[in-house]
């Protein structure tokens, strides 16, 4: 960590947050920078609503990680109880209530993100712990008094979802703001924790935590940042294909980095800004390089690297980088069987009958009218005359017969008509 990269001080992380566009509301924001003045403790709350997080969730991680390089202490909060409950907030419908054992295995699978992108030393915490005894009577008396319904349903998760009548709201999920709040209430009682961080759309329940400690006789402070939208409008995080996920089981290494990989330039400012540890100097020289060169967009391969080594690590990063020059140059022959299930995940493909390939084997004339490379013989006939095809990366012609020999990890082979078009055969 350079000098340059380390805040100078612990209320710096303001600052910092600041230039990166991360303040979007602030219940106190002077009175938290003289709070700042020492090491503090806050936290963010996640819901195991999945097995994995979103890079959604990586804003307010990213949030947590410069407190912590600031000097302050996160907590996580894994909502063992909240969980159970579902937050109403950005929701157009009731959530589906989640099984015990589906809420434990998701609390599992995202602690190992937390500690990955936080530190194995960082403090995680299930809510659960101290709801699962606390009676219904006793959640009225030490919560329920301390909030106004006229309030509750000003919030606008709430007040949303009132006024769309075929919908409505559950007494549960009105409840939800009632244990956020009672959360943060209890970490300051028993952890020092008086700061409470997370996206824009937990602002509501971030400022009834505070009011249910202010009732008490304490203060405490709440941070938003603003949600990422982007540039043309749409969801942040969301392909084709759905969300972009934290761990590798739902979205490869090679995916998250060709997401970033190819972000719009209207986007990679803010991207670099707020999901790397780039300094406002870094950042403004490397956007001044793109700016001099877009075609070889390097900010954009800046980012999609910092950011799947922060994710993935070295060697998920390696992968990625292995499967993007593969896909690039043809050169597939020498991927490993995960990289090269990574690398053509997405591409067209199609099954065929692994016995045909014995003997003289398959005329790849007679083949490429069943792929996406040509649409009849007389196209493949055309596209080999012309060398456009290739096997494996190599360059075949009209008299090339597939066998058993061009198997690669004996399941697969890859078929290219010239630079981009792809197709994935599959021998069983």
């Amino acid at each position: 960590m350079t000098s340059e990269t380390a805040p100078s001080d612990t209320a710096s992380v303001l600052d910092e947050l600041a230039w990166r566009g991360q303040i979007h509301h602030c219940t106190d924001l002077d009175g938290l920078r003289e709070h700042l003045a020492q090491p503090r403790a806050l936290y963010c709350g996640f819901d195991p609503t999945a097995d994995s997080l979103t890079i959604g969730n990586l804003v307010p991680i990213m949030m947590l990680r410069r407190f912590k390089r600031a000097g302050h202490r996160p907590v996580v909060i894994v909502g063992g109880a909240t969980g159970r409950i579902g937050d109403p907030s950005g929701k157009d419908a009731e959530r589906s209530l989640m099984t015990d054992e589906l809420v434990e295995k998701n609390i599992a699978a995202q602690t190992r993100i937390y500690q990955r992108l936080l530190g194995d030393d960082v403090e995680i915490i299930d809510n659960y712990d101290w709801f699962r005894t606390m009676s219904f009577l006793d959640a009225l008396r030490e919560i329920g008094k301390h909030f106004s319904v006229n309030e509750m349903i000003r919030r606008d998760a709430v007040k949303n979802r009132l006024e769309r009548e075929e919908q409505g709201i559950s007494f549960t999920e009105f409840s939800y703001m009632l244990l956020q709040a009672y959360d943060f209430l209890h970490l300051f009682r028993e952890k020092g924790v008086s700061i409470q961080c997370a996206g824009a759309d937990q602002w509501g329940n971030i400022v009834s935590g505070c009011d249910l400690i202010r009732r008490v006789g304490e203060e405490s402070f709440g941070l938003v940042a603003p949600l990422l939208t982007k540039s043309d409008g749409g969801k942040f995080g969301k392909t084709e294909s759905g969300a972009i996920w934290l761990s590798e089981n739902r979205t490869s290494p090679y995916a998250f980095y060709q997401f970033w990989l190819n972000a719009d330039d209207g986007d990679v400012v803010k991207y670099l800004t707020v999901f790397t540890e780039l300094t406002e100097t870094e950042r403004d020289a490397l956007l001044a390089e793109h700016a001099a060169a877009p075609h070889q967009r390097a900010a954009q391969k800046r980012l999609s690297e910092d950011v799947t080594r922060l994710v993935h690590g070295e060697e998920g990063l390696s992968r990625a980088l292995q499967a993007t020059e593969a896909l690039f140059s043809g050169d597939v022959s020498g991927l490993d069987a995960s990289t090269l299930a990574e690398a053509f995940g997405g591409v067209p493909s199609s099954e065929h009958a692994l016995a045909s390939l014995e003997g003289e084997g398959v005329l790849l004339v007679d083949l490429l009218p069943d792929t996406s490379v040509a649409a009849s013989k007389r196209e493949a006939r055309e596209f080999l005359g012309n060398s456009a095809v290739s096997v494996n990366g190599a360059k075949v012609d009209a008299s090339y017969a597939l066998t058993r020999g061009d198997l690669l990890h004996g399941t697969t082979i890859l078929l290219r008509r010239g630079k981009k078009k792809w197709h994935v055969t599959r021998w069983v």
